[in-house]
């Protein structure tokens, strides 16, 4: 199994608190990539190359990032062994290729022909995640269907439905649909979908298809990863794993409580998510 961590993001958001925060406590933050930044005792990123290595869960973790923050990446990933960075090559947010298209670069430059779990780089979850555990029920899911693929869920509120992608699911836990943003009224689920999935072999030319059915379409439809899951939900059987919920560093106030976390709530550092 491979690893494709989608770094290629720009941070918008984020950079503009950084740079609008008077307190100046945050100065050290500007230029510096989401995935990049740091949380706890190490930078988001490495969070998760940790736990996938020490879980023995992945043989090789890709990154996707961007011509402005390539070089930085690669300077983070000199003290990894099983890291690879590549480049969009887009220099700003308005040439981005979107998540999707991100994330076929990875398949088709490293000529991945293996399971890839897919990591949105400025997410991590709390501490009932588990990649073992994911793993495991990854396997269920190959043992029902070899073109199964996994996603994940947490429970939202209902204040919340019209932020996320709301999956609902039959009573196997396999996702019948995704609804992107919807209001609370429009569905009666509550389980919010991260951008963290496990996608089979077997499922992996469909990201072309997709990519070349929205070929004219605006960036929008091939930015979010989730687009990719919710066309392929009716087209491969897609099941779901449980988690307690997720940080989401989006903006200053989302990276001050989530490193804040990290630096003093975390348990175990050590079998953090694996």
């Amino acid at each position: 199994m491979k690893a494709v961590i989608l770094a290629a993001g720009y941070g918008t958001r984020l950079q503009r608190d950084v740079v609008s925060d008077s307190s100046g406590r945050f100065a050290h933050l500007a230029g510096v990539a989401k995935p990049l930044l740091p949380v706890g005792r190490r930078a988001l990123i490495s969070h998760w190359v940790r736990a996938l290595t020490a879980s023995g869960s992945v043989d090789c973790v890709y990154v996707v990032t961007n011509a402005l923050y390539h070089a930085a990446f690669e300077e983070w990933a000199a003290q990894f062994t099983n890291v690879k960075i590549l480049s969009d090559e887009t220099s700003n947010n308005d040439e981005r290729l979107g998540a999707v298209a991100c994330l076929q670069l990875a398949v088709t430059r490293f000529n991945i022909e293996d399971h890839v779990v897919v990591i949105g780089g400025d997410t991590l979850f709390k501490e009932d995640f588990s990649l073992s555990q994911v793993k495991e029920r990854f396997s269920d899911v190959q043992a029902k269907c070899e073109d199964g693929c996994l996603v994940l869920s947490y429970r939202c509120g209902d204040d919340e439905t019209k932020k996320y992608g709301i999956l609902e699911v039959d009573g196997d836990l396999r996702v019948v649909c995704l609804k992107e943003k919807p209001l609370p009224c429009e569905t009666e689920s509550r389980r919010a979908c991260p951008c963290f999935y496990v996608f089979s072999k077997k499922s992996l030319p469909l990201l072309g298809t997709f990519l070349e059915e929205k070929e004219d379409a605006a960036i929008e439809e091939k930015d979010a990863p989730g687009n990719f899951v919710s066309w392929l939900i009716p087209r491969r059987p897609v099941y779901t794993h449980e988690i307690s919920g997720r940080f989401d560093v989006g903006n200053l106030p989302s990276y001050i409580e989530c490193d804040l976390y990290f630096r003093e709530k975390l348990q175990d550092v050590k079998s953090y998510m694996v």
